[in-house]
């Protein structure tokens, strides 16, 4: 059963990684990387601060902050050593000499399950459960699921890495929203709780939309 899942988690990720061209190559290169989304992640930081007093602020920036550490240190720390999967980019995998690599990039020796989605999607949900709203839901969601996609495109991951990692950042999220309301409750007076909904929340999805514009151009005029 498990040799029949990995297959099949090896055989769909060397079709999707062999769906590439020159244009998104680049695209998914400066998606994949941290640095671009810099102006999002000061949105959120904005519309926090602009929505709840500073003890809240400060102890929600506080949640979040942990909520990513938490994704990372289970996947990083706790799960690869246990599992030391391979990723189909390592050298000493068989598959290697098949993927498409983008810029040469081939990670570190192992790959299960993906930090890059546990974080992505750890900050994804718990802005989903910090704001409650339909449309932030589906915009934050929507880049957590194309930033892990973006790590099959550059030959680094298996769908299953992601998947896992999608989890651990879902439990890792709940876990910490949980023990932020109970912070709320036990150490910060009623009157300093966040106003829900928040307002301003337009200010995240129109710089992450943005900021995809701007990735998504930068293929087209680079020389």
């Amino acid at each position: 059963m498990l040799e029949a899942i990995r297959l099949s988690d090896q055989e769909l990720f060397l079709f999707l990684n062999g769906l590439h061209s020159h244009y998104w190559d680049q695209f998914m290169w400066i998606f994949t990387a941290k640095w671009p989304w810099v102006p999002m992640y000061a949105a959120i930081l904005y519309v926090i601060c602009k929505n709840m007093r500073p003890a809240v602020s400060l102890l929600t920036v506080i949640a979040i902050v942990l909520t990513i550490v938490y994704a990372d240190q289970i996947c990083a720390t706790l799960i690869r050593p246990l599992v030391e999967r391979m990723r189909p980019s390592n050298p000493n995998n068989s598959i290697s000499e098949w993927v498409h690599l983008v810029n040469g990039k081939r990670g570190g020796r192992y790959g299960f399950p993906s930090c890059h989605a546990a974080n992505s999607f750890g900050l994804a949900f718990f802005v989903m459960l910090l704001f409650k709203n339909k449309i932030l839901t589906l915009f934050i969601l929507g880049w957590a699921a194309v930033n892990s996609y973006s790590r099959i495109y550059i030959g680094v991951h298996y769908p299953g890495d992601l998947f896992v990692g999608m989890l651990v950042g879902l439990s890792g999220a709940v876990l910490m929203y949980k023990l932020y309301r109970y912070a709320l409750r036990r150490f910060v007076r009623n009157d300093l709780h966040p106003r829900l909904p928040m307002r301003q929340w337009q200010a995240i999805v129109l710089t992450g939309c943005i900021t995809t514009l701007l990735i998504a151009l930068y293929p087209v005029f680079r020389p």
